[in-house]
Order: structure tokens, then C-alpha cells, then sequence
């Protein structure tokens, strides 16, 4: 205790100098923890919404049709089989919607109702697409909450009619406001340009709404320009806790469908996206989280500098002290302790102003949920204590080892 009492004196004697040695632990850790929880929050972020999109459907995207394409009359009836459930090709074009309340650009679908069926989407006023619209090329159109909203004033707008490029479309169904949507979570086949690119509003205003509405495929092979071959659609499988079973019955249709050329073909399924983004947030958080541990070690360099200093004024100190009987384990301790106490307390200083940063960041970045990660804090903890110890291990030794009537005649 009386080695404590003297090392938080010798610390506290010089603030200026103490607080600004500390200042190099502090932001080592704030960027530590800063880092880590950002790159945390955005991973669950990204792993709720694909979590949210289901795991049990398969993403498949037709590189080679080997000059025979899947057209939609045959797409209706090439996925019979026990293992798998639903089945809906996608693709996308943009149009120029209007109706007497506004007019806007939108994103267009063409698909089947099963795409909602896949993707879990409940339908909150009318009624899904159905067969009969796919077989007689009907213009109808499902909407998004948000679409209807912006079109017609109210989400409620079954039985309106809406213009797509001249071309009068009934409204027969409206999304649920929080239904998974091709802009929200897919990248497909744009349509009007055959390049593939993310569906969201062209807007980069990330407030805009993005309006998109859904409408039988076959309808769109009328209305947009490239739209005949499906190159990309999704399955579900029938058991949700079977991917496998289903994997291997799509893969077998395809085979058999491309001259069992394995090339011409990808199957994604959503649990190799969630590994492949885990894989990837794990790699951003070690990255983060080592370029922070730089910043702690220039802060340890700080703490030898100074502890170095320290024990060249302290020499008359030094010496009383061992010519009264101090020991080198005590002059040793001392100075390892008062090296500590300057870490710890710029590594708590630190995990303060860290979360201060990560509620200032919340408040812009509401998107993201963030919070203070208690495993990193803990590492913080316990890595400032080893800089402390190891960057101040070499000083202390050095006090420790000066010899009392060199450090008196020093001191003289």
C-alpha cells in the first residue's frame, strides 16, 4: 500500500505531463472500441436483414444457356419435384409511372406471385399474382406500402390504375410496409441496359422512397426491352430444415436442362451468403481492430519515453531511498506501478470518450444499432495493463539497479 500511495503521488505530481502521456493509451483505445463496435453494428445490421430474407431458398443465375434459353411457359413446369417449393424468375427494368396525384420513376418487376411466397412477403390489401396473369400476359401490378403512398396519397389503393411508359396497369395487390423487396436486399438483372447493378432508388438521398411495383413476367417480356429469356430467378426449398435435399434436386434439373455442364449455372443459397459476410465482417473487425492496437503501442512508446525521464529527475530520490534501506524489488515496483496507473487511467478515460463517440455516431447513423462491445473493452483493459507493464518494465529496471552513491553523486 505505501508503494501504491507513493507511485499515485509521483503521477499526480506532474498532471500536465501525466495527462498527456495518457493521451496516446486514450485514443488507442477510443478507436479500438470505436472501430469494432462500428464494424459489429454493421455486420448484425447486414446479417438481420439477410436473416430476415429467410434461409431457405436458393438464388440461381444462368451464365450459359447454351443457345437454348429458359423461356416462361417452360419455367412454370421445370421445377416438379418433392424437395423444392416455390419457384420465381426476376427481372427489372425502370418505367415512368403516373397518376393524376404524381408522377415518378420507379423500379419494375416482372416475376410471379411465387417470388412473395419465397421471400416470406405478406400481402397487406388484395390479392398476389396469379397463374392466370402469367398464361394471359394481364396488366396488373402488385406495389410496395411506400409506392402506393407515393402514387395515389394512401396505401389502400387496390383497384387504381397507374401508368407505366403509356401502358394502364390495375393496382390488384399492396406489400406490407415491411416486406423484403428486390431493392432492398437483391441485385438483379437490369433489363433495360442487360447489365447487372443493385436495384435501389437511382435517388442517392438514402430518405427518398424507392417506388417499385411487381408485375407478371410475361407482361414484362411485352413492355420492356430484353426481357424474354429468364437468366435469373430464386426456389425455395419444401423443407426449410432440408437445404441440402433441395440443393441437390435444383442442381439435377439443371444438369439435366444444360447438358450437365456444372459452368453454365450458379446456386447461392443464403447460408453461403450469411458465411461469406461473416467471414468478411470477421476479417473487417481484425483489420480494425489492428490498426487500433498500433495506436496503443505508439501510446506505450510514450509511457517508456516519459517513465524514462521520470527516473532520470527522480535520481536523488532514487538514491535516499536505497541509502535507507529501500530495495530494488520496492524502487522496482514503484515505478512499474506508477506505469500502470497511467495506462489504466488512459484506457478508462478512453472507454468514456468511447462512448460518448458511439452515441454521437448512433445519432447520425440510425440505420445501424450500436453498442459498446464488452468483450473489446475487456481486451482494452487488459492490453493497456500489459503496455503499462511492458513498456514500463525496462524503466523501472533501470531505477532499480542504480547504484546509491552514483545516484547521490549524480544528484550533487
Amino acid at each position: 500500500m505505501q508503494t501504491l500511495k507513493m507511485a499515485w503521488n509521483a503521477v499526480t505530481a506532474n498532471k500536465l505531463r501525466t495527462f498527456l502521456t495518457m493521451l496516446g493509451i486514450m485514443i488507442g483505445v477510443t478507436a479500438l472500441i470505436v472501430l469494432v463496435s462500428i464494424g459489429d453494428g454493421a455486420s448484425n445490421t447486414v446479417s438481420s436483414q439477410i436473416s430476415d430474407m429467410g434461409t431457405d431458398y436458393m438464388s440461381v443465375q444462368i451464365s450459359d444457356d447454351k443457345d437454348n434459353p429458359i423461356r416462361i411457359s417452360e419455367f412454370m413446369t421445370m421445377f416438379d419435384d418433392d424437395a423444392l417449393g416455390d419457384a420465381a424468375p426476376v427481372s427489372r427494368t425502370n418505367v415512368t409511372g403516373s397518376t393524376s396525384y404524381t408522377e415518378d420513376t420507379m423500379n419494375l418487376y416482372g416475376t410471379t406471385g411465387g417470388y412473395f411466397r419465397i421471400m416470406g412477403d405478406e400481402i397487406l390489401y388484395g390479392r398476389n399474382l396469379k397463374i392466370s396473369d402469367i398464361n394471359n400476359h394481364t396488366n396488373v401490378i402488385v406495389l410496395t406500402y411506400d409506392t402506393a403512398v407515393e402514387y395515389f396519397g394512401h396505401a389502400n389503393a387496390v383497384g387504381e390504375t397507374i401508368s407505366l411508359d403509356g401502358n394502364s396497369f390495375e393496382v390488384v395487390g399492396v406489400l406490407a410496409d415491411d416486406a423484403t423487396t428486390p431493392g432492398s436486399s437483391m441485385t438483379i438483372q437490369n433489363a433495360s441496359s442487360g447489365t447487372t447493378s443493385d436495384s435501389s432508388s437511382d435517388d442517392s438521398d438514402s430518405e427518398t422512397v424507392t417506388l417499385e411495383g411487381f408485375i407478371p413476367y410475361s407482361t414484362m417480356t411485352r413492355i420492356a426491352d430484353n426481357v424474354l429469356d429468364i437468366s435469373q430467378f430464386y426456389v425455395s426449398s419444401a423443407d426449410e430444415d432440408d437445404m441440402t435435399a433441395a440443393e441437390n434436386a435444383l442442381t439435377s434439373i439443371l444438369m439435366a436442362r444444360f447438358d450437365n455442364d456444372s459452368d453454365a449455372f450458379t446456386i447461392t443459397t443464403q447460408s453461403e451468403i450469411m458465411e461469406a459476410q461473416e467471414e468478411v465482417s470477421n476479417t473487417l473487425s481484425l483489420m480494425l481492430g489492428g490498426i487500433a492496437a498500433i495506436s496503443l503501442l505508439v501510446g506505450g512508446i510514450g509511457i517508456m519515453n516519459i517513465m524514462l525521464v521520470s527516473v532520470t529527475e527522480r535520481t536523488r530520490e532514487i538514491g535516499i531511498r536505497k541509502a535507507i534501506g529501500a530495495t530494488q524489488g520496492g524502487i522496482m515496483a514503484q515505478f512499474l506501478l506508477e506505469a500502470l496507473i497511467v495506462s489504466l487511467a488512459g484506457c478508462g478515460f478512453g472507454i468514456l470518450l468511447s462512448i460518448g463517440i458511439l452515441q454521437i455516431v448512433q445519432h447520425f447513423m440510425s440505420s445501424i444499432t450500436l453498442s459498446l462491445n464488452t468483450q473489446v473493452m475487456l481486451i482494452a483493459v487488459v492490453f493497456s495493463a500489459v503496455i503499462g507493464v511492458v513498456f514500463g518494465l525496462y524503466p523501472a529496471h533501470k531505477a532499480a539497479v542504480k547504484k546509491p552513491i552514483d545516484a547521490l553523486r549524480f544528484s550533487e
